[in-house]
């Protein structure tokens, strides 16, 4: 089954010093409910960094990339809450991404995930792809501990839709690439299955940039229409 629909939101962001306790509250009783409770959105989900940064990683699957930028998302965007008001300007280094699921394997939710931001070398989208899918993602969902594995590639128009939200923020959301996550039932076996499947010799080997970045979460909250 892997993940719910055919499109993605993956945002990753840091808090202010002091904030953490107003975040979690805020998204844990608001924002997650008020997201699923939009039209296409099927499940949100939080994690909070095990060893790595951004601290936390949010998840949310939708039946399809339209839902991200149709109306119903959007006038969302464009009207905050007073409490999302509250809480907007408290992230940090905030990085999102509307994606396409290009592969997506397995059954059920882990404990806990890695995200690698990672895309292809210049010339070699269709290899580095081909490699994710064809051969490293079926393999990966053998392991032992894994129980899913997708790649999810960011749409940039849908991404860089100008909104009221993004105004709240601090600074401009980075943009990802193409998202490349495994699910398993706990972070040690998560970090120790990508060390050795996808670490960067690897991953430059078969055609990705350089500048992919690794970080595992635990699971925080999640939330299922």
């Amino acid at each position: 089954m892997g993940l719910l629909g055919e499109a993605v939101l993956a945002i990753w962001n840091d808090i202010a010093p002091g904030g953490d306790a107003e975040f979690v509250h805020w998204h844990t009783k608001e924002h997650i409910p008020e997201r699923v409770g939009i039209s296409g959105f099927l499940r949100g989900r939080r994690y909070e960094a095990v060893a790595s940064e951004p601290r936390y990683f949010n998840l949310y699957e939708t039946d399809s990339l339209g839902v991200l930028g149709g109306p119903a998302y959007v006038e969302r965007l464009n009207n905050p809450t007073p409490w999302t008001r509250r809480a907007l300007p408290l992230f940090r280094k905030t990085k999102r991404t509307a994606c396409r699921v290009a592969k997506s394997l397995g059954q059920g939710v882990g404990g806990a995930l890695a995200t690698l931001d990672a895309g292809p070398a210049a010339g070699h989208e269709q290899g580095f792809r081909g490699w994710l899918i064809d051969t490293t993602l079926p393999a990966l969902l053998d392991r032992p501990g894994i129980v899913g594995v997708h790649l999810c590639e960011a749409d940039v128009g849908t991404t860089q839709v100008k909104t009221e939200e993004k105004k709240l923020r601090d600074r401009p959301d980075a943009l990802a690439r193409w998202v490349l996550m495994v699910e398993g039932v706990d972070a040690t076996t998560v970090q120790a299955v990508c060390d050795d499947s996808l670490n960067p010799d690897l991953l430059e080997r078969h055609g990705a940039a350089l500048e992919a970045a690794l970080a595992v979460y635990r699971l925080s909250y999640c939330l299922t229409k």
